[in-house]
């Protein structure tokens, strides 16, 4: 049975600090549904109305141009899942509403401040919590975390900035067309991407 409430507790919480992978689903109007799984140290808690997390170069920007295409001036249409692969069976669910976050963006400094910063990272997402659901999970299956794999901020720190300003740029549409809003990436120590 699943159970809502509007805001994180003290025990959602908890049972997000376990998981190391979430993951994110976007809808636009006339548009693939998107869902994407995300790893590494990129989850955040801001408060238990806004979480927020990090963004790595990929394959895609589908999230980025879901929610400024389903964006009615509050953010757009999104929902992270956490499951527990171990015990008790778990699923929790976050839904809100949520907003791309630039290095060049004016409040990107204060957001970026809870992070650490990889190499690769393009943009935070800031998502206003609007309502958790927790369930039962008793279908997912019980499985143990190994360890993170190196290889994605391993080729964004080994990659030339000219390829990613060449990638980037054919980054400003989705798999539908739908336009996304040019990314670059954070770099430590350069001015103007984020903290050093």
């Amino acid at each position: 049975m699943a159970d809502f409430t509007e805001t994180l507790t003290e025990a959602h919480i908890a049972m997000i600090a376990k998981q190391p992978v979430f993951f994110v689903a976007t809808a636009a109007e006339g548009a693939r549904i998107n869902l994407s799984p995300k790893g590494l140290d990129s989850f955040r808690i801001l408060s238990p109305e806004r979480v927020a997390y990090l963004d790595l170069g990929g394959s895609g920007n589908e999230t980025n141009a879901h929610l400024l295409a389903d964006d009615d001036g509050e953010g757009g249409r999104i929902t992270v899942m956490f499951c527990n692969f171990e015990q008790p069976a778990l699923i929790l669910r976050i839904y809100g509403r949520g907003r791309p976050v630039l290095p060049a963006d004016p409040d990107w400094d204060a957001l970026a401040g809870h992070f650490r910063l990889l190499p690769g990272t393009r943009q935070i997402f800031d998502i206003a919590v609007e309502s958790v659901q927790t369930s039962c999970g008793w279908g997912v299956p019980l499985m143990e975390f190994e360890k993170e794999r190196a290889t994605l901020v391993k080729y964004h720190a080994q990659a030339d900035p000219q390829t990613w300003a060449e990638k980037a740029g054919r980054r400003t549409r989705s798999i539908d067309g739908l336009p996304a809003r040019p990314t670059d990436r954070y770099i430590a120590g350069e001015p103007g991407t984020g903290p050093a």
